[in-house]
């Protein structure tokens, strides 16, 4: 596979959280910033920095290069860690996520524990997509299963555990060829509204309610013009 053909790690998380918005990303290269990619971008900023630690036995690596030649995947992991043995994959995020979600739901399969994202553990499936492609990328460039990971959410300060289950890795796999689908036709996804569409920083682009209300009364126009 070229790799121009490669589809981009982030771009997983984005088609499960919206497919619009991963669109408007990644085919036609549009990236709007608010005060919530913003907060996010600030508390990446140390998982950014390359360097390599080690912490009560545990190694870490920030920012390492990932990827898979097999599924056609590549991208940046937050943190790589390291501890007796075993490596796994670390993402941090700003969010929240409540505890007792359904892994197998649309939220992602998580017990509390350390990804990095924004708010208190967030509660989104589209973080646990994007972990196990991390995994899967690890399991073919070192040969090692990996069976869990963590998604760090910066409003707790608190980690969640990822298990790696059958269901999640073939909901990864999907998700690759939905994406790579997506980019492949590049055609727009429509832009139904949904309560992710509140804090998503390309809204005033996608407009969602304006388009439904629009689209609303051109179906009532066409019905009266019927009569």
């Amino acid at each position: 596979m070229d790799s121009e053909d490669f589809v981009f790690l982030s771009a997983l998380n984005q088609y499960d959280y919206c497919p619009r918005r991963c669109y408007y990303i990644f085919i036609e290269n549009v990236f709007v910033e608010n005060e919530h990619t913003i907060e996010g971008t600030l508390k990446h900023q140390r998982a950014n920095s390359g360097e390599v630690s080690t912490l009560d036995g545990t190694l870490q690596l920030r920012s390492v290069y990932l990827y898979s030649r097999s599924l056609g995947i590549c991208g940046q992991a937050d943190v790589i860690e390291e501890k007796g043995g075993e490596i796994y994959p670390v993402e941090h995020k700003k969010g929240a996520r409540r505890a007792g979600m359904d892994p197998q739901s649309h939220h992602s399969p998580v017990r509390d524990c350390n990804e990095h994202k924004k708010g208190r553990r967030g509660e989104w499936r589209n973080d646990a997509l994007q972990l196990c492609a991390q995994a899967l990328c690890l399991e073919e460039m070192n040969g090692k299963p990996v069976a869990r990971g963590y998604v760090y959410y910066a409003a707790t300060g608190r980690r969640q555990e990822v298990e790696f289950s059958p269901e999640l890795r073939q909901q990864t796999i999907d998700t690759i060829a939905a994406v790579r689908r997506l980019i492949e036709s590049g055609e727009r996804p429509p832009n139904l509204y949904t309560p992710r569409c509140k804090g998503c920083s390309l809204y005033d682009l996608c407009l969602p309610k304006e388009t439904a209300r629009l689209n609303g009364s051109q179906d009532a126009k066409r019905k009266r013009n019927s009569l």
